[in-house]
């Protein structure tokens, strides 16, 4: 996979640490050149006060066999973002895969939680990181992508479009921002379909990010061990299985059929035949309709 996507331009808004980095990580893997933004550098941490940084990510992208290039960018801050345009366009004169991946809502929201009970401040900063950053960012990442045919649009999010529409997703404000996004995919769809360019929502499954890890109190080496804790936790996955779809997205000559629609890492998986890096395929919303949300036991058979 090393040449796939050799001499392509990639932009990846908010690669600092989970499904962001593991799709920068997939990118470069597949040799392209692949920006990373986000708040927290070596120097300066975001209030999520972690220690990911975007250098490190832009080091593990030129490890992997890409270019990786740490740009320190709020994405609320419009000239920010514009300067970051302007400077790949100086350098590379092209942009050819953007993924809005922002988000930055960790610690915003509260579980079941009424609008009228919510922190207010709270939920409106989390609309603010997940929706206006991803519409900042498109509105002047575009000109450059549609510069050249074929160029695509990866909008993160959590959750598929038909899971969304049926299921509470954790509170008011995490519902609105994620089913946003959904929509965002949607519109850029009808708006870039017909300039050549594709637009696709797309979510990870139950994602072991650093957070989530340590969340649960294990490392990615020995995961399994909070399953008796959290039995479903059985079908997550690593943040470069939606690394790998989105890079078999960017490479697919033919991707412009998924124009406007949702997707999933599992669901890609099956079309295009990669795998998470233990060799499974975890379908983990297929899972959450059919095992979980039915107060099923925990059983990952035919799921992964």
């Amino acid at each position: 996979m090393s040449e796939q996507l050799k001499d392509r331009v990639a932009l990846v808004a908010g690669a600092t640490r989970g499904a962001g980095r593991g799709i920068a990580v997939e990118l470069g893997a597949a040799g392209a050149t692949v920006y990373v933004t986000g708040r927290t550098t070596r120097d300066r941490r975001s209030e999520y006060d972690r220690p990911e940084t975007i250098e490190d990510t832009a080091d593990l992208v030129t490890e992997a066999g890409g270019t990786g290039i740490a740009v320190p960018t709020d994405h609320l801050d419009p000239a920010q973002v514009r300067a970051l345009v302007e400077r790949i366009d100086d350098e590379q004169g092209r942009l050819d895969v953007l993924v809005n991946d922002i988000w930055g809502g960790e610690h915003l929201f509260g579980w079941d939680v009424p609008v009228w009970e919510h922190d207010l401040d709270k939920g409106l900063r989390l609309l603010r990181l997940a929706v206006d950053t991803h519409a900042i960012t498109s509105h002047h990442a575009l000109p450059l992508l549609l510069r050249h045919p074929g160029g695509l649009v990866v909008e993160v999010t959590d959750g598929t479009a038909d899971y969304n529409r049926d299921t509470y997703r954790v509170s008011f404000f995490y519902d609105l921002a994620k089913s946003s996004v959904l929509r965002m995919a949607f519109a850029l769809g009808h708006e870039l379909g017909p300039r050549g360019a594709t637009a696709v929502a797309l979510t990870p499954g139950w994602l072991r990010s650093e957070i989530m890890l340590e969340h649960y109190g294990v490392r990615e080496d020995n995961w399994r061990d909070a399953l008796d804790r959290v039995p479903h936790f059985a079908i997550s996955e690593t943040p470069r299985y939606v690394g790998r779809a989105v890079t078999a997205l960017a490479a697919d000559p033919d991707v412009a059929r998924f124009n406007g629609t949702s997707l999933s890492s599992g669901g890609l998986a099956r079309a295009y035949g990669f795998t998470d890096l233990d060799g499974s395929r975890p379908d983990a919303w297929r899972y959450l309709v059919e095992v979980q949300d039915r107060d099923l036991p925990a059983d990952v058979t035919g799921y992964r």
